[in-house]
């Protein structure tokens, strides 16, 4: 993109000279040199581009490139956050932008597609183009990704004679409609590299290398079918296949995971790519906060180009918002933050997002050494290595220390160097370090919830409610269809969470059920969540846990002689999304469902799952729209009930001022879905807590990560707080309606603004410290010390040594006032510190 900047700086010096004169002749030769920019800029950035590889890297129009790349899933955003997050994530030093496609999303019933709205896929590709970066278009169209159903539509599970992800004829002829009919939409728009768009590489399938075994020699059929599809198609970029060993070619087999410095690829003239760096993790309903360090991210990702990696994805990049019925799991939440470089709301996660970038500059600066390089590996011993890429202008190395406790120091080409434990260096010229992934010299931005100031909350919210009609499935039994038997939940096509299966037990006088005194009702379930009525009324409700949706259901019930009407609701929480044949885990109530009699030693069974059962698919309120501002339903008004099951709720709302993003505050609620305006903000939890017990006081970023390392958040809601984007409000009052299923008390409900609180930071000497609030000014110095300042962000004290001059005026005076600041940390700035063998920092808290 330079060729267009140096386009726009010529134009600009013109238009500036231009501007000067009010002739009528300037003004026309101004619009001719714009027309003529307009055209050459279309011109440039719809120019074809080669797209190839060799062993060593991804080629670009014959340069072979180090490309770093981030995951932003479009409907997990908005189109109105596309570009923000973009631009951040080019700021960040990214080369490209990585979405898989989700296939449930577009095609919800067979041979009806949505590209609607977030779901605008080439929309996002030209946002992305606009920006000037590459695409990496992952089409599967199996995603995984913590998405319902790993992104199938739920009537191929439907399908007669299917099989998924192996030699089946049903399967392979959907997959590759869809497969083409993203290929051929992205052509047609010539979003292609090959075209002059920015897609440069594409995926077919995802992990199945990972659960292959069990589908036997069809799933190498079907593997190889794959390939030769994705092939046939011509796109004219190369095509990947991650965590797949035996990829055939020309496919790339690519790496997913925390750490992928020991991958190989399976062909020598395949380039060694990481599709997936886990960032962080997701989190679960009743599960803790999972946080993986900038350090260590940062030493996977340096570790991986020393040993010859020269594509790397973050895996999320931006995490974003489950919304509606999307997240999957099951028991995925809705937050999607992922602990992502830039957070659900699409602010910087710093330090994460900093530290990344002042890495990408780095490995950016030796890109021609590392791809042209030759390579010599030296072993230091004790886990140290040395890694030197050199060619005939220059040479550049890594030095890395894999040794969990100790730092190394080590004496290469005459220089002492020290290199912390659990660490990598990187010297472009093998001469100084510009950067260590132990030595972080980002902020720390601490992120705040301030309250809405458009409006006094939560008093100023007047509710109003009504009761979801259950009357026919609790007392009628009325249902849309019926069968002699329990059906698995999947069989209605995933049109709602909710499921209700009805059944008449007729038990005569005489049947030897009454010769017992203990009834009970005892129900094997896997929809996770389960509420039961008998007779019309409620008997109790249970739910399964993250991990073991299995359980058993059993509480005692008031039975007569006759007919007794057993209606229960199944919920579910998002379906299986990964594993061999994970789509026909069982969902809903798998039975049997029984009426058992208890006396003394002797039990008496009636299994009713051969009965005649009847089917009702959703809530009344969602059918007939009650979450649409627009829907003409009478609301009762004055005295709301609380904590009460299956009950709508609704109240208006002031946005919050400004800008910053929206959060709204559901403390005091049970389980159910919001709606703001008629959008969805998916599904809401807070009355399920997280652990007591297992977080972190501290973190050491030493050593291997896994998601139970450095968790947070014990005690308290799994998620409390939901995101609304901007987009979804109006300047006016804006309607915001609950169904809570479990029950609760919607008056603490509020709405509050996600900000920049204070900008911390700690960095080393000859480092700049790069301070911002995030487009508002900082208002004051809290702590500034240069020397070997102590204690961390919140609570920084003077250390042993100390600059001679005043660092908290000099700090003050830089940055106060300012949206930002840059500070050189050198005792040139701070005065001399006399503080022997530590190496100087300085450590600064700034108010936002």
């Amino acid at each position: 993109m330079s060729f267009i900047r140096l386009i726009n700086q010529s134009f600009m010096k013109r238009l500036k000279k231009m501007t000067s004169s009010s002739s009528s002749s300037s003004k026309n030769s101004f619009a001719a040199i714009s027309f003529s920019v307009s055209f050459l800029l279309l011109f440039v950035l719809g120019s074809a581009v080669e797209v190839s590889h060799d062993g060593r890297a991804i080629i670009i129009d014959g340069k072979r490139r180090i490309l770093q790349s981030g995951s932003i899933h479009y409907p997990r955003s908005t189109p109105e956050m596309w570009p923000d997050l973009i631009r951040k994530a080019k700021a960040g030093g990214l080369d490209a932008i990585e979405t898989y496609v989700f296939w449930n999303a577009h095609e919800p019933v067979r041979r009806e597609y949505d590209f609607s709205d977030n779901l605008d896929l080439i929309r996002f590709i030209k946002t992305i183009h606009a920006e000037g970066l590459y695409a990496v278009l992952r089409i599967g169209p199996y995603v995984c990704a913590e998405w319902t159903y790993g992104g199938f539509p739920m009537w191929l599970h439907n399908l007669p004679g299917v099989e998924f992800r192996t030699a089946n004829k049903v399967y392979m002829d959907e997959m590759q409609n869809f497969t083409t009919l993203i290929v051929d939409m992205a052509k047609q728009e010539k979003l292609f590299a090959s075209q002059g768009g920015p897609i440069i590489i594409a995926q077919i399938e995802n992990e199945y290398g990972n659960i292959m075994e069990p589908y036997g020699s069809a799933g190498k059929v079907y593997i190889e079918w794959c390939a030769a599809m994705a092939d046939s198609l011509n796109v004219g970029v190369p095509w990947v296949m991650c965590q797949q060993s035996d990829a055939p070619q020309p496919m790339i087999n690519t790496c997913n995971g925390w750490y992928c410095d020991s991958f190989t690829p399976n062909n020598p003239s395949s380039p060694k790519m990481w599709t997936e760096n886990w960032t962080g993790w997701f989190k679960n309903w009743g599960g803790k906060d999972p946080h993986r360090t900038a350090e260590d991210l940062s030493y996977s990702v340096a570790r991986f180009f020393q040993t010859g990696g020269t594509f790397q994805n973050y895996y999320m990049y931006h995490g974003g918002t489950n919304f509606g019925r999307t997240a999957g799991g099951p028991y995925i939440t809705t937050s999607y933050d992922y602990d992502a470089p830039l957070d659900e709301f699409g602010n910087l996660n710093q330090p994460k997002w900093g530290h990344l970038k002042d890495l990408h500059t780095a490995l950016k600066s030796m890109e021609e050494t590392l791809t042209e390089g030759n390579i010599t590996q030296i072993n230091m011993g004790n886990s140290v290595e040395v890694t030197v890429y050199a060619t005939k202008k220059v040479s550049s190395c890594f030095f890395s220390n894999s040794n969990t406790t100790n730092d190394a120091t080590f004496t290469y080409g005459g220089t002492v160097y020290t290199v912390p434990a659990w660490s990598v260096s990187i010297l472009p010229h093998c001469k100084k370090d510009v950067y260590n992934t132990a030595k972080v010299n980002a902020q720390t931005s601490v992120m705040v919830k301030k309250k809405n100031e458009a409006e006094d909350q939560p008093s100023s919210l007047k509710w109003s409610w009504r009761p979801e009609v259950i009357d026919d499935t609790i007392v009628n039994g009325k249902g849309q269809i019926s069968a002699s038997r329990i059906i698995d939940q999947k069989m209605v096509n995933d049109q709602s969470d909710y499921l209700w299966y009805m059944n008449s037990a007729d038990l005569n006088k005489e049947d030897l059920i009454w010769t017992t005194n203990n009834l009970t009702l005892r129900v094997n379930a896997t929809g996770q969540i389960l509420h039961a009525y008998v007779n019309g009324e409620y008997v109790g409700s249970q739910w399964s846990t993250y991990g073991n949706s299995m359980y058993m259901f059993e509480e005692k019930v008031k039975l007569k002689p006759g007919k007794n009407l057993i209606a229960l609701l199944s919920a579910t929480i998002g379906f299986q999304n990964y594993g061999a044949f994970f789509d026909l885990a069982p969902s809903g109530i798998s039975g049997p469902v029984e009426i058992v009699g208890r006396k003394g030693d002797e039990t008496i069974i009636k299994d009713l799952s051969s009965h005649k059962w009847s089917y009702k698919v959703g809530m009344d309120g969602m059918v007939t729209k009650l979450y649409d501002p627009k829907s003409p339903a009478k609301w009762e008004e004055g005295d709301v009930p609380i904590n009460r099951n299956l009950t709508w709720y609704k109240t208006t709302f002031k946005a919050p001022l400004g800008t910053d993003p929206v959060v709204v505050d559901l403390q005091g609620l049970g389980k159910g879905e919001a709606w703001v305006n008629g959008r969805s903000l998916g599904r809401y939890w807070p009355s399920i807590m997280a652990a007591e017990d297992g977080c972190d006081a501290t973190c050491d970023y030493r050593g291997k990560y896994t998601n139970t390392k450095c968790l947070t958040n014990c005690g308290n809601p799994t998620q409390r707080w939901y995101h609304i984007p901007r987009s979804f409000m109006t300047g006016d009052d804006n309607t915001l309606v609950l169904f809570e299923e479990f029950g609760g008390n919607p008056s603490l409900v509020n709405f509050q603004t996600v900000t920049i609180g204070s900008a911390c930071g700690k960095a080393y000497e000859h480092h700049v410290l790069e301070l911002s609030c995030q487009n508002r000014r900082i208002s004051d110095i809290k702590f500034a010390g240069f020397g070997d300042p102590q204690g961390s962000c919140g609570s920084f004290r003077k250390g042993s040594c100390e600059g001679e001059k005043d660092a908290l005026e000099i700090v003050k005076s830089a940055c106060v006032g300012k949206e930002s600041c840059s500070l050189h940390v050198s005792e040139k700035a701070f005065g001399s510190a006399s503080c022997g063998g530590i190496p100087k920092t300085l450590a600064v808290e700034a108010v936002c």
